[in-house]
């Protein structure tokens, strides 16, 4: 992944992606009463221009990943409005939204069980193609275009995925992702199962896709510095909600949330001398079933004052649409 940092994309024309308001509550249910609903993405809002890469980054429970498939959904949302190419996805009904299916893929953490072992590896990128009416002929052909395209042998053609490596299974996912020629493509941590050798030559053809064919993103990952390599954009989220959003600069270069800057006071700093404190987290995530009232960071922030229990903090421009959800940043 030696490539020069990935600069922010100019926002003068309207956005591919428009999300306002993104709620996805799971109800549940004890033997003898109804319980709070698990508030897995709790009000959340962002915008995705075309050819732009957004990296959703939290930890493990704070709903990033709900809230990439329920983008698609493939998660249905509560409410919320999903905006694509100007229509509003989310109150479309099943059939309505099916010509939007090819316009927006997915590709999975896990490149094994995201693919059928009883199917070939050029069934498993043909039936894409099937399910929107190419004939064998064309598809055939779109096939093993997308082989070569993403760097597998045409020759592996008839092989099964357990014949592949973990790195060609990715590769795999990935041709059968860009069969319909979507606009959009949610990577959810497509490279967590990957050694690191072969997560910097997946993360480079993403990039080349995305030179070539003009492709919009939304990157799901813990590792901060992938998320760094590949991202316009970077928001941050924390128990349901975005508590920052801004450029990959900005996030990383001046952090404004306690949550942002703990986070990447994790990472590993290579080629440096200078040694930056670690900033502990407190306690454990909290519940989303039962979030602290006010701020929902406060229990495990440094610098909580008695009013951050009071109010829920918005999203505040701090300046170059640098937004941050903190009532002291």
């Amino acid at each position: 992944m030696n490539r020069p940092a990935i600069t922010a994309l100019p926002t003068t024309t309207p956005p591919l992606l428009d999300v306002r308001n993104l709620v996805k509550h799971y109800p549940t249910r004890t033997f003898w009463r109804d319980s709070p609903p698990v508030k897995a993405v709790d009000g959340v809002s962002f915008s995705l221009a075309e050819g732009e890469t957004l990296g959703l980054v939290g930890e493990s429970g704070c709903g990033k990943s709900t809230a990439a498939k329920t983008l698609l959904r493939l998660i249905e949302p509560t409410s919320g409005e999903i905006f694509f190419a100007g229509t509003d996805i989310a109150k479309l009904s099943p059939h309505s939204f099916r010509p939007y299916r090819r316009e927006m893929q997915i590709v999975f953490q896990d490149p094994y069980a995201s693919l059928n072992p009883r199917m070939r590896a050029r069934d498993i990128v043909a039936e894409p193609l099937r399910n929107f009416g190419w004939d064998n002929r064309h598809g055939g052909e779109r096939v093993a275009d997308l082989f070569h395209r993403v760097g597998l042998n045409p020759d592996a053609l008839r092989k099964y995925p357990h014949e592949f490596s973990g790195g060609q299974r990715q590769r795999l996912g990935i041709a059968r992702a860009l069969a319909l020629n979507p606009k959009l493509i949610v990577c959810d941590e497509p490279v967590s199962a990957l050694d690191v050798s072969i997560q910097a030559q997946v993360i480079n053809l993403l990039e080349d896709l995305q030179a070539d064919l003009g492709l919009s993103y939304i990157f799901v990952a813990h590792d901060l510095a992938v998320v760094r390599h590949i991202s316009h954009r970077v928001a941050v989220m924390y128990l349901g909600r975005i508590v920052e959003i801004g450029t990959a600069g900005a996030i990383y270069g001046d952090p404004k949330h306690p949550y942002t800057r703990a986070l990447l006071s994790a990472v590993p700093k290579i080629g440096t001398n200078r040694r930056s404190e670690r900033i502990l987290l407190k306690g454990d995530l909290p519940s989303p079933a039962n979030p602290p009232s006010g701020c929902t960071f406060r229990t495990r922030c440094q610098q909580a004052r008695p009013e951050c229990a009071e109010r829920s903090p918005q999203l505040t421009d701090n300046g170059a649409q640098h937004l941050v959800s903190c009532h002291f940043a």
